[in-house]
């Protein structure tokens, strides 16, 4: 692996930590710091009701729900990138342990981010991103 490619996959995992952290945080200005503003991001694999939006608009959706979880933490793990020149392709898996307002036991789940990323004047943003849920434990109702 040359230099250039071991750089820009640590970038790209970095950026993957700023969005766990961003999320983590309700630092929501972090977590689209990590997206193109055009950017298009997918959910409705975790939440039916949940349309696919843009990076501002997700924000905003994410701010008013996850932000008023007391407790929530992202572990992005088996990070696969396989760059082609300006693009990469990244999958990545994720555990999220939550306690969720209104209920007693803890929840978590655990799936697949495929992200898009591209390279940009400002370094390695996603582009688009697809969640993928393999597992819900103590989903809640409205999810």
């Amino acid at each position: 692996m040359d230099l250039q490619t071991l750089s820009d996959k640590l970038e790209i995992q970095e950026q993957l930590a700023r969005y766990a952290r961003g999320v983590d945080t309700n630092d929501f200005e972090l977590w689209k710091s990590v997206f193109t503003p055009d950017a298009l991001i997918d959910y409705t694999s975790t939440s039916s009701t949940l349309p696919v939006s843009t990076r501002d608009d997700m924000a905003t959706y994410l701010e008013q729900g996850l932000g008023k979880m007391p407790m929530k933490i992202h572990y992005i793990t088996n990070i696969e990138i396989t760059l082609d020149g300006d693009t990469a392709k990244v999958i990545a898996q994720f555990f999220n342990p939550m306690q969720v307002p209104g209920m007693a036991e803890q929840s978590s789940c655990g799936g697949y981010y495929y992200h898009d990323f591209v390279r940009t004047p400002n370094g390695w943003k996603s582009k688009n991103l697809v969640e993928k849920l393999v597992w819900f434990i103590n989903r809640p109702a409205a999810a």
